[in-house]
């Protein structure tokens, strides 16, 4: 019975970490859509919504402790645990930069953007992607599912480095839009720093699973 209840705990942690997945995916959407949108009220809500995310971490994170210190797990037990402790520290900071980017929405509030937003948008949707790929790897255990994120990594570096070409060229142009390019720049880099933690995912997965590392960013 008691080995019963365990296997319980170790599945509601899992669930617990997709839910809180969940939760940084829907800022990050919400987060790039305030600033598509020019909607102040959504990226405050994305803001305000962070504190969530963060009491969110720190019960997950209790759950593990609990589970580490009274049932001692050992082997892939052990590993589950401790991979669930990594993955939300990198969807905590994901959270983050989601709050991040919804700031920059308010810095340039009430101006017209300079150029419209394509690429910024797609890399979101690929961050969203990888996120979703990795915790699935992680809740139903298939580590290959996880390979698939060295591609998508890439094709963020190459949406990052086409939005720095792009924008240094409007700024050459015109100096007035100095100030708003740097903060899509700002965007930009938060967007591929979110597409590395969730490559990060990706890789605490591999090792959860096999036992060995595999570096996904490549």
């Amino acid at each position: 019975m008691a080995r019963k209840s365990y296997n319980e705990q170790l599945a509601e942690l899992k669930e617990n970490v997709l839910k809180m997945g969940t939760m940084v995916e829907e800022a990050i959407y919400h987060a790039v859509k305030s600033l598509k949108e020019r909607d102040d009220e959504l990226a405050q809500k994305v803001i305000d919504g962070d504190d969530a995310i963060d009491d969110f971490m720190v019960e997950i994170e209790d759950c593990c402790i609990t589970l580490l210190a009274l049932q001692q797990p050992m082997a892939r037990d052990l590993r589950v645990i401790t991979t669930a402790i990594k993955i939300i520290t990198d969807l905590e900071r994901m959270a983050d930069l989601a709050g991040d980017i919804a700031k920059v929405t308010l810095r340039i509030s009430g101006q017209p953007l300079i150029k419209p937003l394509i690429d910024i948008p797609r890399m979101m949707q690929i961050t969203q992607t990888m996120t979703r790929v990795s915790l699935d790897a992680y809740v139903h255990e298939e580590p290959e599912q996880v390979l698939c994120l060295i591609d998508y990594d890439h094709e963020v570096d190459d949406l990052y480095n086409q939005v720095f070409r792009e924008l240094m060229v409007i700024m050459m142009a015109d100096p007035h839009t100095i100030k708003q390019s740097a903060q899509l720049l700002f965007v930009a880099r938060y967007l591929e720093r979110i597409a590395d933690h969730a490559t990060n995912v990706g890789e605490s997965v591999y090792y959860m699973v096999k036992g060995e590392r595999k570096d996904l960013n490549l």
